[in-house]
């Protein structure tokens, strides 16, 4: 259960909370509506605030910016530690100052994430009179917002009521105060100090990232375990979720969810039920829906997490209709006893499978949902757009999860928020939704700003009241604060900065720049603004705004069209100087930029090393070098940026740094499991480090040498411990590689073509067959369509026939196999037995190569060694004809028109091999499968005139040839062959 503060007065806030009571809690504490001023006033609170008289010479300090406010209050916070005021003890001292920490942070929250607007001025609490005019407050703030700046990234600019968050920071951050083996919440608060912090990042940094983590695993040492119940730790494992998504840690996170809702004991699934989705469909089709249900009741007392209502109902955000003449406002579901379909649902998780709690569900009327499981849901959804939010099968599984949370019901206003914006980000890229999802976004945006304004966002007395797409509702008709923090950290919640942002976005990708443009100017995101310019091929527009953010103007006007802003820097340069030299350097393709990107963060900003090394990549090969050493500096700062690490790995290759590369692309397979082109280029790196020939020596080297004597018995242990290394274990390295890049790209024919090669370079006995069978079979799947037998590799398929028989008898292969009772009277039918491999490479001669081949006839005559090892000398005949055939018809021009000897020479070699290796071997035979009557008959031969086919062969190549050939070597072959067959 969330604990609360209670409606304290000021005066006995005291006294609050023994830290013994709190050691291991974890569910978030959360002040009521109306506790959050009475805390930041407390004596305690106004001490560190700065409001001591005694503090004046320290203020000095802050208003002349020789340190931050966020400074001044960690020093005071450390001070009133190490000596406590107010009759307090030390334990009652440090417990007050986490509320207030957290007061403080709430505050933060409810001012930019949720609202409703707070109902007193941050700054008439926390900041004292000396700093509180307009001009002293702005510095204030700005020397915070610089302070906030991490490894180069720096927040918003124009950060309202940054001040909160500042305070928070401070107290939540003390070492003091957040003891490892403190309380559990103070442990868990200073872990969402820093995640708050780094989702106010313009990028994710490895210092914030790392801190998070370090607190993520001591916090989970001491909630996963027996003695917590399940609901904490579901709630502990979805905010951890949470955080992996942000990191893109996708498979991380949904390994979380599942253990999460294992925890609650909460069902759900993804499946098919049968209905219509447009209203001009005929039958019912399956439709992808979540059926869900929760372990508890989700109507129980409203402290415990039940929605606030009105009148009867949940209060909720405002969801619009689609309004769309084809599209249903919401799929029409099939009832258990229709009869309008005569097909059977497709589900992506079977029916019979289900539950009976999710089986009896109706899914146009499934119960309300816990708000926590509400959140696993939009988490699980967030974790599947975090990698493709493009891909159109992406949005069809993701949909039915955001569906699932708002048709059921508003849980919580928070939550539903969250179901509407993840709804709308599905929705943007279909043109039937593409209008609601811009305008509930819209609305959503308006909403945010709506309840977040507050007096101090802008400075003013009177601020102007926000416009908004939709009607205000009442504050009866809106959650209270309280409500809408309950869930805050379980949710990947955006500030309303990012929100904006986000909606811009989308006017840019519909064409509406004008609009973009708007937002972003009134955002002063100056950076957006460029790269807006940028991409409608408006170049010099967007040199000038960044320009005018870093230099001093070259003339007396900067308000002159034709101003260049080419003078010096401007001092101080602003927070995000390092992000627009970068910028600035994409616009000018010149490196000095972000080598001074990398100068101004104080060699922190890994981008500005990843953008000196594409620039490197761009010029000729000697700059590799550089490339390489700019990679490499980067991750110095940032080691968990997957991009990085492959585009390093990419340069070692080139640079023939195989060790290194396969270092670099191991550390991008870490970081993401799914990145198939890093397989497979680490199993390229693999290869390298060991040439073939130089394993072939070392085999060849071990054959020679005498074989040592069998040991004794009680020496086997001890000679099976010293067994030899197995030589091609880089390659076996580099096949389980490659296989994992098969299995994620499983379409690319490159990957399986380079399966193939490696898995066939290592020669018998070590050959991995079924490797090189499978591969072969997907190429040939995969190419075949396109460039028929020419998918097939030859040498390769030369050596699976090779191996089949050499190493195998065929009658050893054979199975009996029962007749189907209906075939009275035959005899049980004898085939190969299947899964071996001999068996396999039968099946992909049968199935995938010979349907393939048109004009090879090495492939032909490979299927006549085939038909030879299962004993049908008519079909190795057949075969060996083809083959005859197809030289003949490749070689024809050549040979017989224009004079190519050896052109001819390939069509007596091929006509000499189908007369003594096909006719007159196999002519002779018995046919296969023939069984005479008894006593009847004699034994068919394959082929009773081969003699007669064989003349006619040689005759019709030697009356083709007498032109050009009479007389020749190839001549005189052919005539020695003719006598060979020209008896009877």
């Amino acid at each position: 259960m969330a604990a609360s503060l209670g409606p304290n007065h000021p005066a006995s806030l005291n006294t609050l909370f023994d830290e013994t009571s709190l050691k291991d809690q974890y569910d978030p504490i959360r002040p009521e509506d109306g506790e959050i001023k009475p805390l930041l006033e407390l004596p305690l609170a106004r001490e560190i605030f700065g409001y001591n008289p005694a503090d004046g010479r320290s203020l000095d300090r802050v208003s002349c910016g020789e340190i931050s406010y966020t400074q001044f209050v960690s020093e005071k916070t450390k001070a009133v530690i190490s000596a406590p005021i107010g009759g307090l003890s030390s334990e009652q001292q440090k417990s007050q100052l986490l509320y207030i920490g957290l007061a403080a942070l709430f505050a933060f929250l409810q001012s930019n994430v949720t609202g409703p607007p707070l109902e007193f001025r941050p700054t008439d609490v926390i900041v004292p009179s000396l700093l509180r005019s307009n001009t002293a407050l702005r510095a204030l703030r700005d020397k915070i917002i610089r302070d906030l700046s991490m490894d180069g990234v720096a927040v918003y600019k124009l950060t309202p009521n940054v001040e909160l968050f500042a305070v928070a920071r401070a107290i939540l951050m003390d070492a003091d105060v957040t003891a490892a083996n403190g309380p559990l919440l103070a442990r868990t608060a200073r872990m969402r100090v820093n995640f708050l912090h780094q989702k106010m990042l313009s990028e994710v940094t490895s210092t914030l990232q790392d801190a998070i983590y370090n607190d993520l695993e001591a916090i989970g040492k001491r909630v996963l375990v027996d003695k917590t119940p399940g609901q904490e730790k579901g709630k502990f494992l979805l905010e951890r979720a949470t955080v992996h998504v942000h990191h893109g840690f996708d498979a991380k996170a949904r390994a979380d969810l599942e253990q999460a809702a294992s925890e609650r004991n909460f069902q759900f699934a993804l499946t098919g039920r049968l209905g219509k989705r447009t209203k001009f469909q005929d039958r019912d089709i399956s439709q992808l829906v979540i059926l869900a249900t929760s372990a508890e009741d989700t109507g129980k007392p409203n402290d415990s997490g039940a929605p606030d209502k009105v009148n009867g109902e949940a209060v909720a955000p405002k969801k619009l209709d689609l309004n769309d003449d084809t599209l249903l406002e919401a799929i029409s579901f099939t009832k258990p006893d229709g009869e309008q379909s005569q097909g059977k649902a497709v589900s992506v998780q079977d029916e019979s499978t289900l539950p009976p709690a999710l089986a009896s569900l109706d899914p146009a009327d499934q119960p309300m949902l816990d708000p926590v499981d509400s959140a696993i849901l939009l988490a699980f959804a967030a974790a599947i757009t975090n990698t493709t939010p493009e891909n159109g099968l992406t949005r069809e599984e993701t949909a039915p999860y955001a569906t699932r949370v708002l048709d059921g019901g508003s849980s919580n206003w928070q939550i539903y928020t969250q179901g509407l914006l993840l709804r709308s980000r599905i929705e943007g890229y279909r043109s039937r939704t593409v209008e609601r999802s811009v305008l509930q976004m819209q609305a959503l945006v308006d909403q945010v700003l709506a309840d977040t304004a507050t007096q101090d966002t802008q400075l003013s007395e009177a601020p102007q009241e926000p416009s908004t797409f939709l009607p205000r509702p009442e504050k009866e008709e809106s959650a209270s604060a309280s409500d809408r923090l309950r869930y805050i950290w379980l949710l990947s919640f955006s500030t309303r900065w990012d929100l904006e942002s986000e909606l811009a976005n989308r006017w840019v990708n519909l064409g509406g720049l004008r609009t973009a443009l708007d937002i972003y100017e009134r955002l002063q995101l100056w950076a957006e603004v460029a790269l807006c310019y940028a991409a409608t091929e408006k170049e010099d527009k967007a040199k000038l705004i960044i320009r005018k953010q870093l230099y001093q103007p070259t003339g007396l006007d900067p308000e002159d069209e034709n101003e260049k802003f080419e003078g010096p820097e401007l001092l101080p340069l602003p927070a995000d100087a390092p992000r627009l030299f970068c910028i600035l350097g994409d616009l000018e393709s010149d490196l000095t930029h972000y080598e001074r990107a990398w100068e101004v963060s104080n060699r922190r900003y890994a981008r500005a090393q990843r953008s000196l090394a594409r620039h490197f990549l761009t010029l000729k090969p000697p700059a590799l070098e550089k490339a390489a050493d700019a990679y490499q500096k980067s991750l110095h700062i940032n080691r968990l940026n997957h991009g990085a690490w492959f585009a390093l790995g990419c340069v070692q290759l080139e640079l023939k740094r195989w060790d290194e590369a396969i270092e670099s692309f191991t550390r991008t397979v870490q970081l993401e499991d799914t990145d198939a082109e890093a397989w497979s280029n680490l199993a390229a790196a693999m290869l390298r480090t060991s040439e073939p020939s130089e394993l072939d020596e070392q085999l060849e080297q071990e054959r020679q040498q005498p074989q040592p004597p069998e040991p004794a018995a009680d020496e086997e242990d001890d000679a099976v411990e010293q067994a030899p290394e197995d030589p091609y274990k880089r390659k076996r390295e580099a096949i389980a590689a490659l296989h994992r890049a098969a299995q994620l790209k499983n379409t690319d024919s490159r990957i399986w073509d380079n399966l193939l090669t490696v898995s066939a370079s290592i020669p018998p006995p070590y050959t991995p067959f079924r490797d090189v069978i499978t591969a072969q079979r997907k190429v040939i799947e995969l190419l075949g369509p396109k460039k028929g037998e020419k998918a097939i590799d030859i040498p390769i398929l030369g050596m699976l026939v090779d191996h089949l028989v050499t190493a195998y008898d065929y009658n050893d292969l054979l199975i009996e196999v029962a007749p189907d009772s209906s075939s009275a009277g035959w005899k049980p039918e004898q085939v190969v037995r299947s899964g071996t491999i001999a068996g396999s490479i039968l099946s992909l001669i049968e199935t995938s190569v010979v349907p393939l081949i048109t004009h090879s006839a090495p492939l032909w005559l490979l299927v006549a060694t085939v038909e030879r090892f299962r004993e049908r000398p008519s079909k190795a005949l057949e075969a060996h004809e083809k083959a005859w055939r197809a030289t003949v018809a490749s070689s024809t021009q050549g040979a017989f028109q224009m004079g190519d000897e050896k052109r001819w020479m390939e069509i007596v070699a091929a006509t000499e091999r189908l007369v003594r290796n096909g006719y007159a071997k196999y002519g002779p035979m018995d046919k296969e499968g023939f069984e005479a009557a008894e006593g009847e008959g004699e034994p068919e031969l394959v082929a009773k005139d081969w003699r007669f086919k064989a003349r006619s062969a040689v005759r019709g190549i030697m009356g083709k040839g007498k032109e050009f050939w009479e007389d020749t070597e190839g001549w005189e072959r052919l005539k020695e062959l003719q006598g060979e067959v020209g008896g009877r």
